[in-house]
């Protein structure tokens, strides 16, 4: 071991961490961050700088779930769970709907619908010849006193959270029904898992332990004056790190524009000089045009709060253009015009205004079709938000290119020449396969794949021809193509990357190194 050296190359952060402790301690961040005042960031540095130097080993890990407490659940909390306020309801008010519920209670019609089920299988409630909601008397169960008691706890814990190991088993298992993990702005907790990881200095670091108290070395050293010091000639009475000249200075780079930029306008050049048009829209949409307009159900899955961010103030829109709105409405509740059935529900005015940050980039095809030329060819780049685990080949944050061809003689077989020169003209691919898939608004639909050189296959988008449902309520009576492409997944392709977080990347360094292969 070179002691010299390590000590010349040993920061601060890990100074105080090696003359503070000995090999007989468990460190953690939260230790550090109580004895050293360090930052959390800080203590995570000393760690991988001194593993780095094999003067620190991890010795174990702790698992700990907490549940923190969202808006809802002190909502819940201060107004009461929707369980109790039903039952208070029916009590004190008799037989009703599940809407005359919803509206006395002042909630939505399925968030009545899932207290409802629960209290029918324990006996609290049930369905009465007239389809009304009866209470039957029975006793409570005792999950809605305990999950009253685990909102107050949330509501008075120390930042909200509550320690999973300092519940009780009846109250795990009601919190572990009432917290998700993501996406939990309508559950009452958010699950959040944390690990701690346990270090120890290695015996051997007694040797640069000596070494550091031998040559007066604290991890108080000055590593650069301020103005603040010279004013006050603190400077003259401390002691300096040491400062190698002979690191070369930092390189004069002259700025490029950022590869991932760089790519997005070679799509767009793409696509200009082939004779499309491009459009573009707001990221805060209705529901209406993010789903309505494209002949999703109102109660499609997709639609659920999993998958959109809702915007809270405001929560609607004002109004919906028309002819549009009531075109829309008679396609869901019959087909209106367009020969279909319809999905055959009651078309709900209130939701359809609802305020949300666009899913998709379709909404901005369902936006130009009123408004298209006939023939006429339409792109756009979107960013789109969805809840979704981040990983290398999805984030909740991306950007799709959507586009439309509308034309009397546009056919699959022009479809399927669109999507492979996205695939291999612009992505760069070499293997592309098509699968049949399922949209609610196109028939045929049709997803293209591509083949990365380590990811393997991954989905890039999605395709079709538009429902009558979608093009007629909007006055186009012509085949429309559409397709919505994942332009991240692209760029993967053609930067030769392998993860889509690098797209973003904050490392500067490795963004200036990035050429595109187009």
């Amino acid at each position: 071991m070179d002691i010299s050296n390590i000590i010349k190359n040993l920061h601060p952060l890990e100074v105080k961490v090696l003359l503070k402790y000995s090999d007989k301690d468990e460190l953690t961040s939260e230790k550090l961050i109580n004895e050293l005042n360090y930052k959390e960031g800080h203590a995570n540095q000393a760690f991988s700088w001194l593993s780095g130097k094999n003067l620190l080993k991890e010795v174990g890990r702790k698992a700990h779930t907490y549940y923190e407490i969202t808006e809802m659940g002190r909502a819940l909390s201060e107004n009461g769970t929707i369980e109790e306020r039903a039952i208070a309801y029916v009590k004190e008010n008799g037989a009703k709907t599940l809407p005359e519920i919803a509206a006395g209670i002042n909630v939505e019609q399925k968030e009545i619908g899932s207290a409802y089920g629960p209290l029918v299988k324990e006996g609290v409630f049930k369905m009465n010849a007239e389809k009304k909601v009866e209470y039957t008397g029975a006793a409570l169960p005792s999950r809605i006193a305990v999950t009253s008691e685990l909102l107050k706890k949330g509501c008075k814990a120390e930042n909200g959270l509550l320690d999973n190991a300092n519940l009780s088993k009846e109250e795990q298992e009601v919190i572990a029904t009432l917290a998700k993990k993501r996406g939990a702005a309508d559950a009452p907790f958010k699950m959040i898992e944390r690990e701690t990881v346990i270090h120890k200095i290695v015996a051997d670091a007694k040797q640069v332990v000596d070494a550091l108290k031998k040559a007066g070395v604290t991890g108080n050293e000055i590593g650069e004056v301020t103005p603040k010091m010279l004013a006050s000639g603190d400077w003259k009475n401390g002691t300096f790190r040491g400062y190698n000249i002979a690191i070369p200075p930092a390189r004069i780079i002259p700025g490029r524009t950022n590869p991932y930029v760089q790519f997005l306008e070679s799509v767009k050049d793409k696509l200009c000089s082939l004779g499309f048009q491009e459009f573009d829209g707001p990221l805060v949409e209705t529901e209406f045009w993010n789903g309505d307009a494209l002949f999703m159900p109102q109660f499609h899955a997709a639609r659920d709060i999993h998958d959109v961010y809702r915007i809270k103030n405001p929560t609607h829109a004002k109004s919906i253009e028309e002819p549009y709105l009531t075109n829309i409405a008679n396609v869901h509740k019959n087909g209106g015009n367009t020969g279909s059935r319809g999905w055959n529900y009651e078309f709900d005015h209130e939701f359809t205004r609802r305020l949300i940050l666009r899913s998709q980039g379709t909404v901005l095809s369902a936006h130009q079709l009123h408004k298209a030329e006939i023939p006429g060819k339409y792109f756009g780049i979107a960013r789109c938000f969805r809840y979704d685990k981040v990983d290398a080949t999805h984030l909740s944050d991306f950007y799709q290119t959507e586009g439309i061809v509308l034309g009397d003689d546009v056919n699959l077989k022009t479809l399927l020449g669109f999507l492979e020169m996205f695939a291999k003209e612009i992505a760069g691919a070499t293997e592309v396969k098509y699968v049949p898939g399922y949209f609610p608004f196109t028939e045929p639909s049709i997803e293209v794949h591509i083949k990365h050189p380590v990811l393997g296959w991954f989905e890039l988008g999605g395709s079709g021809i538009f429902r009558p449902e979608v093009t007629k309520a909007m006055g186009i009576d012509c085949p429309v193509l559409a397709w919505g492409i994942g332009i991240d997944r692209m760029a993967l392709m053609a930067l030769g990357l392998n993860d889509l977080r690098e797209l973003f990347c904050e490392d500067i360094e490795k963004v200036r190194q990035r050429r595109a292969k187009f």
